[in-house]
């Protein structure tokens, strides 16, 4: 009874940094959105110059043009309108406008009750980080009591199906693989059907990169959708698109290309950790329509999380806030 109760221990601790605390840091330590615009504002009226210079920090931020113009024609018509008095208020708005454009894209998964095994595949171009980012996947399911398994779908480099074995090993989920250079189509569907055999809840199935430009390539992934639902009727549930943040707005035009040719239902949006234009997100949710499953911002398994419209405006404004308060 001498000693210190747990509670004052627990009270000396630091407290684990959120998702959101991390991403804040990772994309405000460079010259992005809200640096820039954190040095830009302060002590400054809104008038036509200040305005083209917030357009051209978000073009550099990597938004997009058809987002920007979206922001920009709003701010316009709120300051003809006289609707905005002061710096605060110009953030106020431009927040809102970010907020109106992403939340539409904020849909986490919600897995239907009495479909099993729940199928998703996981498309993109070279290095994107999707063998990783269905690792990270399988151990988030297996932390909520799923059964999980993965098919290696990437037949065609050799370290892939090493590598989803690795993070089968940690989510202990069960690998499903084939022979080097082998049908990945024939992978997928001995996954798939496994998978119905031995009562998984989902099957998560990883496809070799492929340039959005390459037409053979992408007949490839239609025949695997196409083998998908023979080895299950109405699979793939959901058909993911793994994006690199790094590369921009070439990531969006890679999206606009596989979206055209078949179902996208979702988009995981990583490395914007190694990004030094967060508004990138922005453009993606503008021009696709399509929900944000997840972002990434690094190696870590918690580093992969649901997207969150309004947390990610609110790290990217966090700089803002601070310069303006001084």
């Amino acid at each position: 009874m001498f000693g210190r109760k747990p509670s004052d221990e627990s009270a000396d601790e630091p407290k684990p940094e959120s998702f959101f605390q991390r991403l804040r840091k990772k994309i405000n330590r460079g010259p992005i959105l809200s640096y820039d615009l954190a040095n830009l504002l302060p002590g400054r009226k809104i008038d036509a110059a200040l305005l083209e210079e917030i357009e051209t920090r978000l073009l550099m931020g990597d938004v997009g043009v058809d987002a920007t113009e979206a922001l920009m024609s709003d701010l316009h018509r709120k300051v003809a309108r006289k609707e905005l008095d002061d710096i605060d208020a110009l953030f106020a708005a431009l927040r809102a406008g970010m907020l109106e454009i992403l939340k539409p894209c904020e849909q986490p998964l919600v897995i239907p009750d009495g479909v099993k095994p729940f199928m998703i595949l996981a498309v993109g171009v070279n290095g994107t980080g999707k063998t990783t980012t269905i690792g990270k996947l399988a151990r988030r399911y297996r932390d909520e009591g799923r059964k999980v398994m993965l098919a290696a779908g990437d037949t065609f480099r050799a370290a892939a199906t090493e590598q989803l074995e690795v993070w089968g090993d940690r989510a202990k989920a069960t690998v499903v693989k084939g022979k080097a250079g082998g049908d990945p189509s024939s992978v997928i569907f001995d996954a798939v059907k496994k998978g119905v055999d031995e009562g998984a809840d989902i099957v998560i199935c990883d496809t070799a990169g492929r340039l959005h430009t390459k037409t053979d390539l992408m007949d490839e992934l239609k025949k695997v959708r196409r083998v998908c639902d023979k080895a299950l009727p109405g699979a793939p549930h959901e058909t993911w698109m793994v994006l690199d943040a790094t590369n921009g707005q070439n990531a969006i035009q890679q999206a606009k290309t596989f979206k055209s040719d078949m179902e996208i239902t979702g988009i995981v949006l990583t490395k914007l950790d190694g990004s030094a234009k967060g508004g990138v997100i922005l453009g993606i949710c503008d021009e696709l329509k399509v929900p944000v499953r997840f972002v990434g911002v690094g190696e870590k398994v918690d580093d992969l999380r649901p997207f969150d419209a309004r947390a990610f405006v609110e790290a990217l404004f966090d700089e803002v806030e601070v310069a303006t308060a001084a």
